[in-house]
Parts: structure tokens; C-alpha cells; sequence
């Protein structure tokens, strides 16, 4: 597969995670009034684990799954825990569309964390789009000093921060480890680490909630195979700002579900987010050209 279009494919895989990624979430909010957060948090890892198990063990590649550097997923892991954590203690607090308001801060860590770290070129249309999507972030947030200092918005801030380190692993870890071993390690030790954690304050299932539960662990299976491969085949100052349109579907959701109407605010700073995501889009086209000026569209 040419460089092209692996780039055109990661772009594509983190579309789709986030619209998957943001059905888990809306799965998660409805169950976490009832559930502690770290709890949540383990359930997530735990239900999407035999999805993945199941599907490797049939197709005969569980080889696939075996790490060859430990250290690093335990990291990853560990800094999953705390991602997760402090993401959903923020969701069961706050509207999703406010929540991932805050979390959109996320790809300019990324960009930031990746150009320090991996030294990934990021030119300055990059920093652009990022900042323009971040600005339209800021106008649907429209955050006051109140706001930015409440709990879930530092709760959020913070697992951001954690989800870029996150992200920087996959990049690292891509060089050795397949997409099946970074999926399965991350959430093993996301299901150890938040069920140690959450034993003190557990609170026992519903029988109603398991279908939710069940639910929980197809979209987080789906959704973090489709991120981890989105990272693994393109740079992460490339894909990240494409998050930015978790933000359409955390509208959607809360309009749809909680009867939560999005305000003119937030339509406008949507319509920024997705301006700056075509902006990134062209802008890599047309370096893409100027580096392989013989190579076809893909």
C-alpha cells in the first residue's frame, strides 16, 4: 500500500472511530448515573476484551496478540486508566457536547506531544487548522474562569493530556507491535487496573443494564481498532485534528437522546471544527503532490 494511501486510510479510520467512539460514549453516560466512574471504566475494557479474543481465536492468529515490548503497554495502560477515568467521572457530570467541548483540546496535544517527541514535521498550515478547530471549540464552550477551573472541565483537561501520551505510544509502539496486540493489551490492563481501583466502590450489575453493557464493549472494540489503525498508518499531526468532529455527534446525541437543543453558538463553532478538518484535508493533499507530483489520487 503506497504512502498516500495509508494516509487517505488513516484519515478515514478515525472518522469512523469517532462516530463510533461516540455511540460508546453516549452508551456509557446513560449507565454511569448508576455506576461509580472507575467502574465504568473497567466494564469498558471488560466488555469489548472477548470481542476481541473471540475474533482473533476463530480466525487462528491469536499469535497476533502476544506484545514484544511489555513495558510499553503497561504504560499505555496505566495512562488509560487515567484517561478513561477522569473522562467519564466529567460525562456523568456534564452534557456530552460540553465534555468533549473540553476533550477537543486533545489533537492539539497530540500535534504537540508528537512534533516534541517523535519529532513528526507538523508545517504550519497544520498548527492552523488545529487552532482554528480549537477556536471553534472555544466559541461552542464559550468557557468563563468558572468553568475552566469547575471540576469535570479539569477533570476532562486532564485526561486529554493522558489520551496524547496515549496516542504517542501507539505511534511508538506501531513499530513493533501489531494493531491486534496494542487493542487487546490496552484494554486488559484498562479492565486490571480500573477494576482494581473500583472494588471498594462496586456497586453490583442490573440485569437490565447488561444489553447497554454488551453494547459498550462492541462500539469500544470497533472504535479502538479503528483508532489504533488510524495512528498506525498516518501521522498523528495528520489524523488528530479529525477529531475535532466528535463534536458534530456529541450534538447529535444530546439533541437526539437527552432533548438537549444545540444553540446558534454551538452550531457556529461546529461549522468551524468542520471547516478546519477540510482545510487540514486540502492542505495535505497539496503537499502530498508536491512531494509525489507522479502519483495518482488514490
Amino acid at each position: 500500500m503506497t504512502e498516500r494511501a495509508d494516509r487517505l486510510r488513516g484519515v478515514l479510520l478515525m472518522l469512523a472511530a469517532v462516530g463510533v467512539f461516540a455511540v460508546m460514549d453516549a452508551l456509557m453516560k446513560h449507565i454511569s448515573v448508576r455506576y461509580p466512574a472507575i467502574q465504568v471504566a473497567s466494564l469498558r475494557g471488560m466488555s469489548s476484551l472477548p470481542f476481541v479474543v473471540l475474533m482473533y481465536a476463530l480466525t487462528g492468529q491469536a499469535r497476533l496478540l502476544l506484545p514484544v515490548r511489555f513495558g510499553m503497554h503497561l504504560l499505555r495502560g496505566v495512562l488509560a486508566v487515567a484517561m478513561i477515568w477522569g473522562f467519564l467521572w466529567a460525562l456523568a457530570r456534564a452534557s456530552m457536547a460540553d465534555t468533549y467541548a473540553v476533550f477537543m483540546c486533545a489533537p492539539l496535544l497530540v500535534v504537540l506531544a508528537a512534533a516534541l517527541l517523535l519529532r513528526e514535521k507538523a508545517d504550519p498550515h497544520t498548527w492552523f487548522a488545529v487552532l482554528a478547530g480549537l477556536a471553534g471549540v472555544f466559541v461552542i464552550l464559550r468557557p468563563s474562569l468558572a468553568g475552566i477551573a469547575s471540576f469535570a472541565g479539569l477533570a476532562t483537561f486532564l485526561s486529554a493530556i493522558a489520551y496524547a501520551f496515549v496516542v504517542v505510544l501507539v505511534r511508538v509502539l506501531s513499530r513493533t507491535e501489531t494493531t491486534a496486540s496494542m487493542v487487546f493489551w490496552f484494554l486488559l490492563l484498562l479492565s486490571i487496573g480500573a477494576g482494581l481501583l473500583a472494588l471498594p466502590v462496586w456497586v453490583p450489575i442490573l440485569a437490565s443494564d447488561w444489553i447497554w453493557i454488551a453494547g459498550i464493549g462492541l462500539t469500544g472494540w470497533v472504535a479502538q481498532y479503528f483508532l489504533t489503525e488510524a495512528f498506525r498508518l498516518a501521522p498523528a499531526s495528520l489524523v488528530a485534528p479529525f477529531e475535532y468532529t466528535a463534536m458534530i455527534w456529541a450534538i447529535s446525541i444530546d439533541w437526539f437522546v437527552w432533548q438537549a437543543l444545540p444553540g446558534a453558538r454551538m452550531l457556529a463553532g461546529a461549522a468551524i471544527i468542520i471547516a478546519a478538518g477540510l482545510y487540514l484535508m486540502h492542505r495535505e493533499r497539496i503537499r502530498f503532490n508536491r512531494i509525489f507530483p507522479s502519483a495518482k489520487d488514490p
